[in-house]
């Protein structure tokens, strides 16, 4: 890879495949309003419903996509991903009722799933240890930067073409991933080193993961950190338009909250290789324990308007913040016991974990009542049981041999 790619420009593209996801999802939340508006009017709350299917189609994809790149090379399983993305965003754009839109995310979510599973074993075939989670790190500091300015791309291009106008923006960026990837990187993934796409290797493969304690909590873990993101995510446009009357600014605070969450990202690269993986997430855990829980208590309180707003958008950071100090160590985690079946390893990890993520987000962004309550509650008790998962990885791993 010396020869054809430099370290930056590895990062740089790893980060744009990884922004795939972020770009589909962030980018649609201007959109919600109108789409509801015009397909669901009589329960525009359905229209939540476009970032879960996507989700839930990303999490769909991901079994898949890992083995299939052991067998076959990381860069063809891209290709073809990237192809069912662009065809099913095209569809979206043609939808006339949400259930075929609907429809139309699951496959898109399922074609997204290639470039973010296939990079992070890409990274594997590269790298290993903190080196490994250093680079995830500083790939996830950069994708940050797509949620910061992808709600007013979007509020941007419905402003200029109406909301069905996003899913060809989505179509161009997908493109020249794929363009940029087939001129510049090399394939990763040797032909001798690859896995025949045979079910007792994949069953095998499974069965040395779930065996693996530190393995199996951190996909747990991974669970309930996409989990907060996840009804976060959901939530949050609704939050900022009907509870504080900000739809107009909500864009803008968006990006403001992103970027200021972007620099966990710099700081885990930073502090990864002193502290260890284990105990930053441990840390980041409790402390978005403790942060929501005091949000909790506030919002019982009497706060006036601007207060309260303020709360909200400190906490909105707070757990975007604990995203980017959690997710790629998670990974790391999960991920370094098992190079030998990166690709594999990869898939199980993120479909498991992004599934359920997105069936716990989805039932809680539909409680949504008019107040902060179901998604408070939501986040403390996904946050309190990581905290413990975490402690409890802390004490197996003290057992293990040096």
């Amino acid at each position: 890879m010396a020869n054809r790619m430099s370290r930056g420009e590895f990062v740089a593209l790893v980060a744009m495949m990884f922004a795939t996801i972020a770009f589909s999802i962030d980018s649609m939340l201007p959109a919600l309003p109108n789409i509801g508006a015009q397909l669901s009017p009589d329960d525009v709350n359905k229209a939540q419903l476009i970032l879960t299917s996507f989700v839930l189609g990303m999490g769909i994809g991901t079994f898949f996509t890992g083995p299939l790149s052991d067998a076959f090379g990381r860069k063809p399983v891209i290709y073809v991903g990237s192809a069912l993305y662009i065809i099913a965003a095209a569809a979206a754009w043609a939808s006339s009722s949400l259930e075929m839109l609907l429809v139309a995310r699951i496959f898109q979510g399922i074609g997204c799933a290639a470039p973010r599973v296939v990079a992070m074993a890409i990274i594997r075939d590269l790298y290993s240890g903190r080196e490994m989670a250093r680079i995830v790190s500083i790939a996830m500091m950069i994708f940050t930067l797509v949620p910061a300015i992808a709600p007013m791309l979007g509020a941007g291009v419905i402003a200029l073409t109406g909301w069905r106008g996003i899913f060809a923006s989505f179509i161009l960026f997908s493109l020249i991933t794929i363009v940029w990837m087939g001129v510049r990187l090399p394939e990763p993934l040797s032909v001798e080193n690859r896995r025949p796409l045979r079910l007792p290797l994949i069953l095998d493969a499974a069965r040395q993961m779930f065996t693996h304690p530190t393995v199996r909590l951190s996909i747990l873990v991974q669970t309930l950190c996409l989990g907060m993101l996840f009804t976060m995510l959901t939530m949050v446009q609704p939050v900022y338009d009907v509870i504080h009357d900000s739809a107009d600014s909500f864009p803008f605070w968006f990006g403001f909250v992103a970027l200021m969450a972007g620099s966990a990202s710099l700081l885990n690269a930073a502090l990864v290789i002193k502290l260890g993986m284990r105990r930053i997430v441990t840390w980041a855990l409790g402390a978005q324990v403790l942060f929501t829980t005091a949000v909790i208590a506030l919002s019982a309180a009497d706060l006036s308007p601007t207060l309260s707003f303020a709360v909200f958008v400190s906490w909105q950071t707070a757990v975007f913040f604990m995203a980017g100090m959690t997710m790629g160590n998670l990974n790391a985690i999960a991920m370094e016991p098992m190079g030998h079946i990166a690709g594999m390893a990869a898939s199980v990890i993120g479909a498991i974990s992004t599934v359920f993520a997105a069936a716990i987000a989805a039932p809680i962004g539909q409680m949504f009542d008019g107040s902060i309550t179901p998604l408070a509650v939501g986040i403390l008790a996904m946050s309190a049981a990581g905290f413990g998962l975490m402690l409890h990885m802390g004490r197996i791993e003290n057992r293990l041999p040096a």
